[in-house]
């Protein structure tokens, strides 16, 4: 089991989210940054689906009552277990009565505990993650407050004795905050002056305090659209640029609806949507047109990264 000491501002149990329900009007949820969860879920050798912590706007203090491996991902929290520091990337083995402690965080915006086993809340539709705004999975629908117990499942595999240091190939660098978040054209793209195409790659985008898990809102040039015609309703999914009729962007993510009907200027490419998880309300961010072959590409780079630490992780565990 852990014990919730101290929760970060928004702490959930987070997977990789419910899939094939779109077409029911259910939405994915899970993490926000899926890399993060899926490279944390590796190095303590569980599936990367598996169910971990999303902690967001630290400090938060967590009690470990069993004995684990624990790995931290996503925002750099200077973490420490019982006053001895913990890195972001590794593999750390805990002992029953071990506490955790993350600070606010120095880079990013989302860090993830992820435990040997995983978190073991009950499944609502194929996840554990919790959707807020639907107020189903995780722990009862909502975040998790001081005091909250959750149990931990018993691991799949055997568990190294040993530390693992995440691998940084070149392939899949630590993501940088200056980088641009790549975008391919969306279906209504052609249908905005050429003004408002350009505002979309040249200005910076401000992330506003009205952001949250359905969805990011960017202050920046209003985007005009050629005439008011309404569009029907479509499907959406994480990583598409809406804008609404006042102009002003909005980047749907994990949280988001399944339909909507506001014009689609651009989508975020599946390999950088876990880059623009990281980046916090205030921050500004750059957007860059991208073909479909190089996002594609992308995606790819990042798939393989993930097998290859996978592999790295199950040689250990057959050493050991």
């Amino acid at each position: 089991m852990i014990t919730i000491l101290k929760p970060a501002v928004q702490t959930t149990v987070q997977d990789l989210g419910r899939k094939g329900l779109r077409h029911l009007g259910v939405g994915r949820a899970g993490a926000m940054d899926r890399l993060s969860l899926t490279v944390g879920n590796y190095l303590v050798g569980n599936a990367g689906d598996a169910a971990g912590l999303e902690l967001c706007i630290t400090p938060a203090r967590i009690r470990l009552d069993t004995d684990c491996s624990i790995a931290l991902t996503g925002a750099d929290c200077s973490a420490r277990l019982d006053n001895t520091p913990v890195a972001t990337g590794q593999r750390v083995l805990v002992a029953a009565g071990q506490t955790l402690e993350l600070s606010a965080a120095r880079w990013g915006f989302r860090a993830y505990l992820c435990i040997s086993g995983g978190i073991d809340v009950p499944s609502v539709m194929g996840s554990r993650s919790t959707d807020l705004n639907a107020g189903i999975g995780g722990l009862d629908g909502r975040l998790l407050q001081r005091g909250d117990i959750l149990n931990i499942s018993a691991p799949s595999s055997r568990q190294p004795a040993t530390v693992l240091i995440l691998p940084q190939p070149a392939s899949v660098p630590l993501p940088r905050l200056q980088d641009a978040i790549r975008v391919l054209p969306g279906p209504e793209y052609d249908e905005f002056v050429p003004e408002a195409r350009d505002f979309l790659f040249q200005a910076p985008w401000k992330v506003t305090s009205q952001s949250n898990r359905m969805g990011y809102r960017l202050q920046g040039p209003m985007l005009v659209r050629r005439g008011t015609h309404e569009l029907s309703s479509h499907a959406v999914f994480p990583g598409v640029i809406q804008v609404p009729a006042s102009g002003a962007p909005i980047v749907l993510m994990s949280e988001a609806q399944a339909t909507g009907g506001y014009p689609r200027i651009a989508c975020v490419i599946a390999a950088d949507q876990w880059r623009l998880a990281q980046v916090a309300p205030g921050m500004s961010i750059h957007f860059e047109s991208c073909t479909r072959v190089a996002a594609l590409s992308a995606w790819r780079q990042q798939h393989d990264y993930l097998q290859r630490l996978q592999r790295s992780v199950q040689r250990g565990q057959r050493e050991h």
